[in-house]
């Protein structure tokens, strides 16, 4: 029994010696021939892989010119044509009149921003003026493109203009300019061009684009010098500019028992108000509507006047008025254009008659008052009405005429129609029928222009310096066309200003203004739809560590071999 328990060892011990050091060799060396597939397959495949489908999609954005458009000097040209009339010049200055003249003006507003104004050109002739007898014969005589004017100069003998008058400015885009007969008699042409270039800037400065115009529309880009109260007032006044405005006529109603109110709204907005918006159209669409708001009452109570047997309201109570009729006008949800609010209010029987007083407690004429970027307000009283033997409720016609004449000032106010004040020497033609002359429109139309070249500049170059802040943000190719829309637009806005196309020049800048605006608010900039870079980490580590940990622990071990390796053969050698 020993002997065999012993040749059973020995043959146990014999099959452990039986593996070689060539296999184990053999199989070291395809565990790390594994590791290392595995590793460059993880590395060239899988990275690559996963860095393709998690990155972040980003369109190619035009950032120089974004860029430049940031940091351009704007430049305004305005087209004068001066005509002299028969027995302006003598034979010989006709001769020597220039047919063009250029005269360049820098402006700079915050002491960054610089617009240039340029009269270029200013075109001479020399034609017969007895077709002029009224401003539509000016008219036309020489029509006016946009953002252009014609000056006719006249003799001093000529009895178009009163004698206390040298200027006058009509409707349309013309003016008269009278020149006493002293200045051509011995003058060369130099002179009298240097006589007249004084009095032309002045109808430059009412008819056309001024610093004070151009201060107001960019007063929300800029600082403006408590100096320059006229420009800071005009600003806060006006509504800025939109591609659409939805105005709201609204008839309060406090007392139906006492009185019943008749208004021709329609017709009275047929005749007064869409004459004036259907000259504005090319500055932006307008909407109406009209509303009765029965028991709708002021938001204070109007102070008894013993002295004039009148209810009054001061100016210091005029900001409570606006706040709780408001809450019962409504607005319109599914629009995102500013409602202008014009309110008639008629008080009741036991408040009236009641007027508005200024500051200075005298009596309002229109006895209406404006709230800027809001609307206007208008206290119609009816007390004549109430006779001892009327029956209630009394029947009244509003004067629409009355009403429309305050609307329709407080509407060119809101839409930022500046009233310019006229020089001495200076006669002003009324606006007309349509509530708006021509060289009006135009001053209207160059500081839209501006404020819209300068809102959608200011919106691309904030939209750019955010994506390039946020690298995580996806940036689809739908943005990225409007991006390039408006920075398109903005530059033919731009080169439409220099070339004085203020029609075309309008036109861009609106394009400009929506396609920025509807790249900046686009959804799809939200930044909650995209995981920041350490919450990535955090979803990833969880599932990539546990594979990866292996495939480090056997490239560190045969790195490590690699070594042990060359120092054992280092050592042999040494």
């Amino acid at each position: 029994m020993k002997s065999l328990l012993i040749g059973q060892m020995s043959l146990k011990r014999k099959g452990v010696s039986h593996t070689r050091p060539e296999d184990l060799t053999k199989s070291r060396r395809r565990g790390q021939l594994a590791a290392l597939s595995i590793a460059a397959v993880v590395i060239m495949v899988g990275v690559p892989l996963w860095w393709r489908t998690t990155e972040t999609y980003r369109a190619w954005l035009p950032v120089s010119q974004i860029n430049e458009l940031a940091n351009m000097q704007l430049q305004l040209s305005a087209d004068v044509e001066v005509v002299f009339a028969r027995g302006t010049v003598t034979p010989e200055q006709q001769k020597k009149v220039p047919l063009t003249q250029t005269q360049d003006e820098e402006h700079t507003v915050d002491g960054d921003l610089i617009f240039k104004a340029v009269c270029d050109p200013m075109v001479t002739k020399y034609e017969d003026c007895k077709l002029i007898h009224a401003d539509l014969s000016l008219h036309t005589l020489s029509e006016s493109p946009c953002g252009s004017l014609v000056v006719y100069v006249i003799p001093e003998s000529s009895s178009l203009l009163p004698e206390d008058m040298d200027v006058y400015i009509g409707q349309r885009r013309t003016a008269l300019l009278r020149i006493g007969a002293q200045m051509r008699v011995g003058r060369t042409v130099e002179q009298l061009l240097a006589h007249l270039e004084p009095r032309i800037k002045q109808v430059l400065q009412v008819m056309s684009f001024s610093h004070t115009d151009i201060t107001a529309a960019l007063s929300d880009r800029v600082r403006l010098s408590p100096g320059n109260k006229e420009s800071i007032a005009d600003s806060m006044r006006a509504f800025k500019s939109s591609p659409g405005y939805e105005i709201t006529f609204s008839l309060l109603n406090p007392d139906p028992k006492s009185h019943r109110l008749h208004w021709d709204i329609e017709g009275a907005v047929q005749t007064y108000i869409q004459p004036l918006l259907t000259k504005l159209a090319p500055v932006a669409n307008f909407s109406l509507d009209s509303q009765t708001l029965y028991y709708a009452m002021l938001g204070v109570n109007p102070r008894f006047d013993s002295s004039s047997s009148a209810y009054t309201l001061n100016s210091d109570s005029l900001a409570h008025v606006i706040n709780p009729v408001e809450a019962r006008l409504g607005s319109n949800a599914a629009s995102s254009n500013p409602v202008l609010n014009f309110l008639l209010y008629v008080p009741d029987a036991h408040h009236s008659p009641l007027y508005i007083h200024d500051n200075k407690k005298q009596e309002v004429p229109s006895n209406a008052f404006h709230s800027p970027r809001w609307g206007g307000i208008m206290v119609y009283n009816v007390n004549g009405f109430y006779r001892p033997e009327a029956v209630l409720p009394v029947d009244i016609n509003i004067n629409m005429a009355k009403v429309m004449g305050v609307f329709l000032a407080q509407l060119r106010l809101l839409l930022g129609v500046q009233s310019s004040t006229a020089p001495p020497g200076f006669l002003m033609a009324p606006c007309g029928s349509t509530g708006l002359a021509d060289w009006e429109l135009d001053r209207l139309m160059w500081s839209r222009s501006v404020e819209n070249v300068a809102t959608a500049t200011t919106t691309i170059t904030s939209l750019a310096q955010l994506l390039d802040q946020i690298g995580n943000i996806v940036i689809n190719d739908n943005i990225a066309e409007q991006v390039s829309s408006a920075v398109t637009s903005l530059q033919l806005a731009v080169a439409e200003l220099e070339a004085g196309n203020l029609g075309f020049a309008l036109q861009y800048s609106k394009e400009a203004i929506m396609a920025s605006e509807r790249a900046f608010f686009d959804p799809s900039l939200l930044h909650l739809l995209y995981f920041p870079d350490d919450q990535k980490f955090a979803i990833y580590i969880p599932l990539f560590l546990p594979m990866c940990v292996p495939i480090l622990l056997s490239l560190l071990k045969i790195v490590s071999e690699a070594r042990q390796k060359r120092r054992e053969k280092q050592a042999k050698k040494d």
